[in-house]
């Protein structure tokens, strides 16, 4: 299979995808319905045939990865699919989330870049 392919095709396995997570909704308007779209698409990237390589929380993403987030074992789920998931440790920082991360690890901008970098498309979800 190419790279460009159709809708619903499976994309190639090598195909390095990352995925940057800056909000803990999706989107702008009620917040009610922007937290349940990021929960059903945490869950849609759990049952995808090919997985991101990487999932980067930044901001208010990192309130997903911490104590309370409703999609912990989703992230779980998808760590042990071989996702690498990452929180910015300032964002974690700032939140005072520090001690409350239960999935994946913590990064840093410079990382985020070269993550980026070295990613054949990189989706940005806030």
């Amino acid at each position: 299979m190419g790279k460009s392919q159709k809708r619903g095709d499976k994309m190639s396995e090598t195909k390095k995808i990352a995925i940057m997570i800056a909000a803990d909704t999706i989107g702008k308007g009620s917040e009610e319905l922007g937290h349940n779209l990021m929960k059903s698409y945490i869950y849609s990237l759990t049952e995808a045939d090919v997985k991101p390589e990487t999932i980067m929380f930044l901001n208010r993403g990192v309130y997903l990865t911490t104590a309370g987030s409703p999609v912990i074992e989703m992230l779980r789920q998808l760590e042990a699919d071989g996702v690498e998931i990452l929180s910015c440790g300032a964002c974690l920082d700032f939140y005072q989330l520090n001690d409350a991360l239960e999935v994946g690890t913590v990064t840093n901008m410079y990382s985020n870049v070269e993550i980026m970098h070295e990613a054949d498309s990189t989706i940005v979800i806030s």
